[in-house]
């Protein structure tokens, strides 16, 4: 049966849909997504409960929460699964300095040592990678716990030192650790908060103090942050998969994703634009009058004020130069194919380690409209299997993708794929990397694609691509791409930067060439097959489609 949405969260989605002050699209998507979820599934809400956690916020400076921090609360600490479970074990939250991020922890770690949570001994750990990140949100708490007027009421249900806080019924514990993994491994943790994730590198800490988890029922793990400045770092992965979960339909696997940014550095010049990074500033005027302050400063010498994008809009400098596109236009790619039989298509290949992973695209043309379909392949042997934070399993039962149980992707399965297709489209040239023909060319001649017949084979080099890459972008930003639903392919995109030529020589060119964002966890050879085709695709001319379409084979 579904559940009855709880007035805290309904309130912030009808603030979201009917649009007093702007947010993202990550944030319509979320409010589309928390309905969905409540329509579809089986839920409970522990409304009571609830209840008692908001009334709590009564103890601190900010009496009451924001809208959006209310919506968080009952949904990550009150909703819970047909089973006993919560339903989101684990929050993302992104938004923009001084939205209220430290208030919120230590909120949530008040409500889950109080009286109010039945979990006994529901310990919360806090860790950062500073001392002050990590103790801000219990001295937060503590503060709250020594306000006079509340000092006497609250010492009856909390005890605490300048370290640490306890509820005295619940006997749960709040404390915060540095971002130091050695030692760690004896916590019996409830509640993991990770504070400001972007400055971490790595997994290591989130690893150890992670498991921690489960010796305590009803577990949950918060990620809560700003952006940042570091590339290819856990940040990176989460917001990957929040927007996966978002925009792609991707099992959330308990992750609630809150992401507060701009889509592109040309709205920070709209204030109007600022509520999409932090949705605290409605209600905090001073906050504005100091964002106000720190965006005319960052105008004027944006060389000596970095922090200020990432920190309060949400945007890494850069970020443009990081996409492909935006992700919005990644999405548009998925509308219908039509009926491609007998077209003339180009066949491209790409891979960097058979080993690994293998795509195949067919690329099409009919005027500016261009048609791709992709097919890829991966070695269930592969090293980085395990890093590889996709469905994967889900698009090889769709057919989007093959797995191959053997040591290596043998050549001759890409050919056997290639002279299918040939049965369907007439395929006018093979194009794929220069570098990599060796491999595979023993399987193409098979198939009658010798590189000696240059009218029948393309070996691409970087400066095709550079010379592609404008095309590319025009196709995408005037939805000229139609790639049906390949969910495989919009996330090589999504893995794939655009990295200006000779900007690291201090030549910069003007060109693009494309790049891993992560070289072991988030492949692109779906991706770059088609821009391989693209870089080819001169041979199609019109691209109108051939009638009838062909029967068999192409013998030679």
């Amino acid at each position: 049966m579904p559940c009855e949405i709880p007035a805290a969260v309904e309130r912030y989605l009808r603030q979201v849909e009917a649009g007093p002050y702007r947010v993202g699209p990550e944030i319509r998507a979320l409010a589309a997504y928390v309905r969905r979820v409540f329509e579809t599934e089986e839920l409970r809400v522990e409304t009571e409960r609830l209840e008692q956690y908001l009334s709590l916020a009564r103890y601190f400076p900010f009496e009451r929460l924001f809208p959006w921090q209310e919506c968080l609360a009952a949904l990550w600490l009150c909703t819970y699964r047909r089973d006993g479970l919560p339903r989101w074990k684990t929050l993302f939250a992104m938004l923009a300095r001084g939205g209220g991020k430290d208030g919120f922890i230590a909120f949530c770690s008040f409500c889950l040592t109080s009286p109010y949570n039945p979990v006994p001994r529901y310990n919360v750990d806090v860790c950062a990678n500073n001392e002050d990140q990590s103790n801000r949100p219990v001295q937060d708490v503590v503060e709250a716990l020594e306000t006079p007027r509340f000092a006497a009421k609250l010492k009856k249900h909390y005890y605490h030192t300048k370290e640490l806080v306890q509820g005295r019924k619940n006997r749960g514990v709040i404390t915060g650790h540095t971002n130091n993994p050695k030692g760690r491994d004896g916590l019996r943790s409830g509640c993991v908060i990770f504070n400001e994730v972007h400055q971490y590198e790595n997994y290591k800490n989130i690893n150890v103090f992670e498991t921690g988890l489960g010796k305590r029922a009803d577990p949950r793990v918060g990620i809560i942050t700003s952006n940042g400045t570091v590339s290819d770092g856990p940040l990176d992965d989460y917001l990957r998969k929040a927007r996966a979960i978002l925009f792609e339909g991707e099992e959330d696997g308990g992750m609630l994703p809150f992401v507060c940014c701009l889509e592109k550095e040309e709205q920070v010049h709209d204030e109007a634009n600022w509520t999409m990074a932090n949705p605290s500033l409605p209600f905090l005027p001073s906050l504005m009058a100091e964002t106000r302050k720190q965006y005319q400063d960052w105008k004027d010498h944006p060389e000596e004020h970095v922090q200020f994008l990432p920190k309060r809009m949400g945007l890494r400098r850069g970020f443009q130069e990081l996409a492909v596109t935006d992700y919005e236009k990644v999405l548009a790619t998925n509308t219908p194919l039509p009926d491609l039989r007998g077209w003339n298509c180009v066949a491209s290949i790409d891979y960097a380690e058979l080993d690994d992973w293998a795509s195949v695209n067919l690329h099409f043309r009919r005027g500016d409209d261009r048609y791709d379909i992709n097919h890829a392949w991966l070695c269930l042997k592969s090293k980085t299997l395990s890093r590889v934070r996709a469905p994967w399993e889900a698009w090889v039962q769709a057919g989007h993708m093959t797995a191959v149980d053997d040591v290596s992707i043998h050549p001759d399965l890409l050919a056997a794929y290639i002279q299918e297709a040939g049965r369907q489209y007439n395929i006018k040239l093979l194009s794929m990397d220069h570098f990599r023909w060796t491999l595979v060319s023993a399987s193409m001649k098979k198939i009658g694609f010798d590189a000696s017949d240059k009218s029948r084979v393309k070996l691409i080099r970087p400066s095709d691509i550079m010379q592609t890459d404008p095309v590319i972008q025009t196709c995408f930003d005037r939805g000229y791409f139609h790639w049906g639903d390949q969910p495989h392919l919009r996330w090589a995109v999504n893995n794939t930067k655009r990295v200006r030529s000779g900007r690291a020589q201090g030549t910069d060119t003007g060109n693009y060439y494309y790049a891993k964002i992560e070289g072991k966890s988030r492949k692109t050879d779906p991706f770059m097959a088609l821009a391989a085709g693209m870089a080819a695709e001169g041979v199609l001319g019109d691209g109108l489609p051939l009638r009838p379409p062909p029967i068999g084979a192409i013998t030679f």
